[in-house]
């Protein structure tokens, strides 16, 4: 299982066998690189990474991981009290970065592509932390997520599993440095597997048709912007996989993507606590609106809101619980929090509701929290109303949430972006003709775009507010 990531011979080097927007390295001048950073950073508790997407970003984490430092990625665009409350929380002994941030009050290292070490570190042990993620911080300040070595292998090892992910692929992406999906899985995994990376720098869709990759990785905002741009979507038909996460793929894009690249996408699922722990497979069946099927070691369960075991029927909803390999060490200084996301047995409780199928398929409603709406004595997944309205060709965005109503308990309330005209009385009856009478929006709200974070995400506590 370790090193994490190595200069093994067994791994095809290219002169660029890591591109990232444009700047190439070979594999030798990365580790030579890294390994001269982690001469200069070895022995402090934890440093900070400004996450630009950069190679000097690449270079920094894999410093790290070298030098068995924690890394803590700081989003480059994060504002002045978001970024002191992760460099304060983490008590980050140095900075790497491109370029100064004036107002961190910690020792600057910075990161020089072109030094060269040979300096050989021992392999960190298994428990050893390797990443400090930020949490998003919807419920309060963001928690800093202990991530060890052990974790992050056993995920990227069980997705090359899935995704048949060998030496052989280049991963084309252009996502974010600073969280699981364009860290972990788009850098750590190409390490990991020996894979080419080329990082588009920005995800376009003329990037990703340019850079004839193997295997691309989007989130759904990405997908959705392929999806309209065809000559672009067509130049991916000689792709092996197309992958998205971070987010529920809307049925409309994966059946758009679908014609134009002849690839039905893969979905997938995980958490920044968790990993990736469940996913459709590259040999397997992909179904729009699932996710597929935990990826080896990987266990789940549904619990309802009394404690007991949901039928894996597909249609009980419950919130979803894992076990796994892949699950984090706990949060930084919060023992009292950590102790909340764990059942007694030892479960990890995601916040997330799902329901799983006779044949163990998984599709995930939503958040327990904004997605699962208590309206009427029943209980509707948001996810369900949403892909209805997406079905809908005069909708381009839909998000739905539960609003306290003084006779239903909550009622469904739809924001819709749309691409042409069409009534909120023609929306209600749409969903109504195809799902369940109580699942109707009871209100549909038009907006001119909907409020998203970095990942594709819509934020739903700000609609409502």
């Amino acid at each position: 299982m370790f090193p994490l990531v190595s200069r093994a011979d067994s791994v095809p080097d290219r002169a660029d066998a890591v591109t990232v927007a444009g700047e190439a390295m070979s594999r030798e001048e990365l580790f030579g690189a890294a390994a001269a950073l982690a001469d200069r950073i070895a022995g402090a508790p934890s440093v900070a990474v400004r996450a630009t997407a950069e190679m000097s970003t690449v270079v920094a984490v894999l410093a790290g991981l070298l030098a068995a430092v924690p890394v803590v990625p700081v989003p480059p665009d994060s504002g002045p009290l978001e970024r002191g409350h992760i460099l304060g929380d983490s008590k980050a002994a140095l900075l790497l970065a491109p370029g100064p941030w004036d107002d961190s009050g910690l020792p600057t290292v910075p990161i020089d592509l072109a030094a060269r070490s040979a300096t050989t570190y021992p392999d960190p042990t298994p428990d050893a932390t390797a990443l400090i993620l930020y949490t998003s911080g919807t419920t309060g300040p963001p928690k800093g997520v202990l991530v060890p070595h052990a974790a992050i292998a056993a995920g990227l090892d069980g997705l090359a599993d899935a995704w048949a992910w060998t030496s052989e692929d280049t991963l084309v992406h252009g996502l974010p440095l600073f969280h699981v999906h364009g860290l972990i899985l788009g850098v750590l995994g190409a390490l990991r597997t020996g894979s080419r990376l080329v990082h588009t720098g920005r995800p376009t869709p003329q990037a990703y048709a340019q850079a004839g990759g193997s295997l691309y990785f989007g989130v759904p905002t990405v997908w959705s912007r392929i999806a309209q741009d065809p000559a672009s979507a067509r130049a991916l038909a000689g792709a092996r996989l197309l992958v998205s996460g971070s987010a529920p793929l809307p049925v409309p894009v994966f059946a758009s993507v679908a014609e134009l690249t002849g690839h039905r996408p893969v979905e997938r699922y995980g958490m920044t606590e968790t990993l990736i722990t469940i996913s459709t497979r590259a040999d397997g069946e992909r179904r729009p609106g699932f996710v597929g099927l935990p990826i080896d070691g990987v266990q789940t369960r549904l619990v309802g809101e009394d404690g007991s075991r949901c039928a894996h029927d597909g249609e009980t909803v419950g919130e979803l619980q894992i076990r796994s390999a892949t699950l984090f060490q706990g949060y930084l200084d919060r023992a009292d929090a950590t102790a909340e996301t764990l059942t007694p047995d030892g479960w990890f409780k995601t916040g997330d509701v799902a329901v799983i199928g006779a044949d163990n398929w998984h599709r995930i409603v939503g958040r327990a929290s904004t997605d699962l709406i208590k309206t009427g004595g029943y209980r509707v997944g948001a996810g369900e109303v949403e892909s209805a309205l997406l079905a809908h060709p005069a909708v381009r965005e839909a998000a739905v949430i539960g609003v306290a109503h003084p006779d239903l308990g909550q009622e469904i309330v739809a924001f819709v972006v749309r691409s042409e005209e069409v009534t909120e009385r023609q929306l209600v009856d749409y969903v109504a003709s195809g799902l369940s009478a109580h699942k109707r929006p009871r209100r549909v709200v038009f907006v001119a775009d909907l409020p998203r974070n970095a990942m594709g995400k819509v934020q739903k506590k700000l609609l409502t507010d």
